[in-house]
């Protein structure tokens, strides 16, 4: 398993979406929210690499543009942190395989927000595992119902502009739906000893994670993103309350950093989120 390096772009698409009307979700009848063709997950298993170990007992696994999070939960077993797209499951058991556990030490799945590219593949994990799903109540209400979308924005700038106009009209609006039977608050401690952020913004019902091992390591989900340097998402519900959840997070004590798009940040982290978005 590899170590997580500087260079390591593990995401290439902050969005979570692609301009490619042939990705995983974005199917000819979107409204059905099913699984994903074969070709689909021919795609996101190709596109899957080893898992990297960030600190003793998290892993990130990347799946292409996105990244899912492996936690050795201990008594807990192990907790899946998103699941990618639709068709992510067999890449994501894969990994699970690579760090010597099997689909049945999987006993919790913690969906971070419900875009079609963290919550598309939850309905298959569960099935493969028989995990339990933990999710923020105002994101699990449309998982249950297969929707993945609300409204979104593009945040300041140019380039976020532009990622708004061509490509988000390719992003999956439904996903297959799936029970989630534990609806997460803020501040709330999960399985494997983490504990949720409620950090609205990018989405109403986003979590990030913090977890207290290794010196501490945010699962920031898309409450930011590390493609192309630490910088806010390119898309939000509402970009100010965001920035108010990067704020809030900087207060918090990690050296480790994942992200759903982007490569991990390693030591000192939690000082670059304060510079960056710390209340002065």
């Amino acid at each position: 398993m590899r170590r997580p390096r500087d260079a390591d772009a593990v995401g290439e698409d902050v969005l979570g979406v692609r301009d490619d009307r042939t990705a995983a979700g974005a199917r000819e009848n979107p409204g059905e929210g099913e699984a994903s063709t074969s070709s689909d997950r021919h795609r996101v298993e190709s596109a899957a690499m080893e898992p990297i170990a960030i600190v003793p007992g998290l892993w990130q696994v990347p799946l292409g543009f996105v990244n899912a999070f492996l936690v050795d939960g201990g008594e807990d077993g192990v907790v899946v942190v998103d699941t990618g797209v639709a068709g992510s499951g067999a890449a994501i058991l894969g990994a699970v395989g690579a760090i010597g556990k099997s689909a049945g030490d999987v006993r919790h799945v913690v969906v971070t927000h419900c875009h079609s590219d963290h919550a598309g593949g939850l309905a298959e994990l569960k099935r493969a595992t028989g995990a339990a799903a933990w999710m923020h109540e105002v994101d699990a209400a449309l998982v249950r119902r297969g929707e993945a979308l609300r409204a979104l924005r593009p945040a300041p700038g140019l380039m976020n502009a532009l990622i708004c106009k061509f490509l988000l009209p390719s992003a999956p609006t439904t996903v297959e739906p799936a029970e989630v039977e534990h609806e997460v608050g803020d501040g709330e401690t999960l399985p494997g000893g983490l504990v949720a952020v409620h950090a609205p913004g990018h989405c109403a019902g986003q979590v990030a994670l913090l977890w207290p091992k290794g010196g501490g390591v945010l699962i920031a989900a898309d409450a930011a993103a590390n493609v192309f340097g630490l910088a806010v998402s390119p898309l939000y519900e509402d970009h100010a309350l965001g920035v108010r959840s990067l704020a809030k997070i900087a207060t918090l004590e990690f050296e480790a950093a994942v992200f759903g798009h982007g490569k991990a940040m390693v030591g000192g982290a939690s000082g670059r989120f304060r510079r960056k978005w710390g209340t002065r």
